[in-house]
């Protein structure tokens, strides 16, 4: 993991949950975390990272995560075992 990954890490660990997150970089984080993220329909996005997936809806038209989504991102990192 780089230093931007590291920061986009700590950001989604922080509370209260920040509202300023890009969706691209929490993409780039599960990848350099040796994850997979695959499009679906829509704007439908699933993470894979070891034997846990999660799909998600990536924000539009706006590039940053809602508070609600970065929860649920937040918790699928932990049960994953990723914590910052």
């Amino acid at each position: 993991m780089n230093p931007a990954q590291r920061k986009t890490l700590q950001a989604i660990f922080e509370r209260p949950t920040r509202a300023d997150v890009r969706w691209s970089k929490i993409e780039r984080l599960v990848e350099a975390l040796g994850g997979e993220v695959t499009e679906g329909r829509g704007s439908r996005v699933r993470f894979r990272l070891g034997d846990r997936v999660a799909t998600f809806h990536g924000p539009h038209p706006r590039r940053v995560t809602g508070k609600a989504t970065l929860e649920d991102v937040r918790l699928f990192l932990e049960n994953a075992g990723i914590k910052p």
